[in-house]
C-alpha cells in the first residue's frame, strides 16, 4: 500500500471563503456549538496569536482590534463541502478512507513512484478547481508517514502543499530527525515527556527505539507507531487516533434501490457511530448522511448527494443519531438510481462531560445515558447488535423548536434553495 493523506487547508474557514472572496487575506475564526470558542482559524488570525479552542470572550480585545471575521459553524455547508470533495478524489482511486471531515487516506499504489509528485500536484489542483478547497497532500508507505509528509508538505512552502516521502531510508531519516516526537500521529501530550525523558526527541530516534521497551512502556500502540515509522504498515482505519469525526459507511454487495433499504442501512450505520462515541466518552454535535451510486461503472445513471442534520444538544444516544440519520437520507433520495454505498460522518465531537445542557428540552439525560450503558453492556456479552434499533424507515417526527445558538452562521450557500448566493450581491462578512 501507499497511502496518500489528503487534508483540507483551515477547512471550515476555507469552505466559507469559497462564497466569500473578500474573506481572503483577512483573519477569519469559526466558532465551535454556541458560539462557545474559535475550532478553525485562517493563517492570518493565527498569526494574531488566536489558539485553537480559546473562547470567544478571551480574544474580543484582538478580534476588535483586528477586525476579524466571525462565523458561526455551519455543519450544512461544511459537511457538503467535504462530500465534493470526497467525491472529487474518488476518482483518482479505486480505494478511499475518509477520517475526518476534512482527511481522507487514497491508495496510490498504482501509481509509479516517479510518477506520485505529479498526480498528487494534479490532485490538489483538480480539488482546488472543483471545489475551491486548497489541500496539502502527503505520501508514505503508511499512515504514520503520510500524515508526517502531509505536515511537511503543509509546512514548507517550497513544497506547493505535496511532499512524497523519499524510498532512500537515510533520506527518510533526514526527514524524520526534524520532526519532533510530539507531532508524531499518535504521540499524546501525556506520552510525549515520557519518550523526552528516555531520550526520544524526534521522530527518528523513535524509530530506531528498542521494539521490546517501547512495547513494554508504551504497549502494543506505541510498537505499532514505531513499525509504522520503519514503513511496516500495521495500523487499520479503526486503530487511529481520537478522531475529530466518525465515519461509520460500507458498499453494498448488491445494488440498493429502495428507500427502506437505504434507510435501515443508514440507521445501521449511525447505531454503529454511536457505539464508537460511547466507546471513548464523546458526544457529537452534527451527523452528516451520504448516499452514492458506483462511479466506476457506466451501466447506470449516476448521483450522489449528502446532508447534515444539527443535535439539539451534543449527544451520544442512539436513537437520536438514528432519527437523525432517517431524516437525513429522506431528504437526498432519490428514486430510479442504483446505490452502492451510503454512510454518516458525525462532526463537533467532545468529551461528554463538557455538554452544557438546556432548560427547553425534555430528555432525561441520566435515564438515556444509563439505557445505553446497559445496552451497550448486554451487546458486550451476548454479541453484536443483540439489542438494536427496529428503525427500517419510520417518519423523522416532528420539526424541533429549539436549536442551538449559532448568531454568526453564514447562509446553507449548497444546500438551500433560499440561501443560494447571489452575484454581483455583497454578502457582508461577518464581523462582531
Amino acid at each position: 500500500m501507499v497511502y496518500a493523506l489528503v487534508d483540507g487547508n483551515n477547512f471550515y474557514v476555507s469552505c466559507e471563503r469559497v462564497f466569500q472572496p473578500a474573506l481572503r487575506g483577512v483573519p477569519v475564526i469559526v466558532l465551535s456549538n454556541n458560539d462557545g470558542c474559535a475550532v478553525a482559524r485562517s493563517n492570518e488570525a493565527k498569526a494574531l496569536g488566536i489558539k485553537m479552542g480559546d473562547p470567544l470572550f478571551k480574544i474580543m480585545d484582538i478580534v476588535e482590534a483586528h477586525d476579524v471575521h466571525v462565523f458561526s459553524s455551519n455543519y450544512e455547508l461544511y459537511g457538503d463541502m467535504s462530500h465534493r470533495v470526497v467525491e472529487t478524489l474518488s476518482l483518482f482511486t479505486p480505494n478511499l478512507e475518509v477520517y475526518s471531515i476534512d482527511e481522507s487516506f487514497l491508495d496510490l499504489a498504482h501509481i509509479p513512484y516517479s510518477d506520485r509528485n505529479a498526480y498528487c500536484r494534479e490532485i490538489r489542483d483538480t480539488v482546488m478547481q472543483w471545489t475551491g478547497i486548497p489541500v496539502g497532500i502527503g505520501v508514505g508507505p503508511t499512515r504514520t508517514l503520510s500524515k508526517i509528509a502531509n505536515r511537511i508538505a503543509k509546512k514548507r512552502k517550497e513544497c506547493e502543499g505535496v511532499f512524497v516521502f523519499p524510498e532512500d531510508k537515510d533520506e527518510q531519516d533526514a526527514w524524520l530527525e526534524q520532526i519532533p516526537v510530539e507531532d508524531v500521529w499518535g504521540v499524546g501530550y501525556r506520552t510525549a515527556p515520557r519518550y523526552k525523558g528516555a531520550g526520544i526527541m524526534n521522530a527518528k530516534d523513535l524509530k530506531y527505539a528498542p521494539q521490546e521497551w517501547i512495547k513494554q512502556e508504551f504497549t502494543i500502540v506505541g510498537l505499532r507507531m514505531v513499525h509504522e515509522l520503519n514503513g511496516i504498515s500495521c495500523i487499520s482505519i479503526d486503530d487511529l487516533p481520537q478522531q475529530k469525526t466518525i465515519v461509520c459507511s460500507r458498499s453494498f454487495g448488491n445494488y440498493v434501490t429502495e428507500l427502506h433499504e437505504l434507510t435501515e442501512a443508514i440507521a445501521r450505520h449511525a447505531e454503529s457511530a454511536s457505539v464508537k462515541l460511547r466507546s471513548q466518552g464523546t458526544v457529537c454535535g452534527a451527523i452528516s448522511i451520504f448516499i452514492r451510486t458506483n462511479h466506476f461503472s457506466p451501466k447506470y445513471p449516476q448521483y450522489a448527494n449528502s446532508t447534515t442534520v444539527k443535535c439539539e444538544i451534543p449527544t451520544q444516544y442512539s436513537p437520536d443519531l438514528v432519527h437523525a440519520a432517517i431524516e437525513g437520507v429522506q431528504r437526498i433520495y432519490k428514486e430510479g438510481y442504483h446505490y452502492k454505498k451510503c454512510g454518516v460522518m458525525l462532526h463537533d465531537i467532545c468529551p461528554k462531560e463538557s455538554v452544557q445542557q438546556s432548560l427547553f428540552l425534555e430528555q432525561n439525560i441520566v435515564r438515556n445515558s444509563a439505557l445505553m450503558e446497559a445496552v451497550d453492556s448486554i451487546n458486550l456479552r451476548y454479541g453484536r447488535r443483540m439489542i438494536r434499533s427496529g428503525a427500517s424507515g419510520g417518519k423523522a417526527g416532528n420539526t424541533r423548536k429549539w436549536t442551538m445558538r449559532r448568531d454568526r452562521k453564514s447562509p446553507a450557500f449548497t444546500t438551500r434553495w433560499n440561501e443560494l448566493p447571489h452575484l454581483n450581491t455583497d454578502l457582508p462578512p461577518n464581523k462582531i
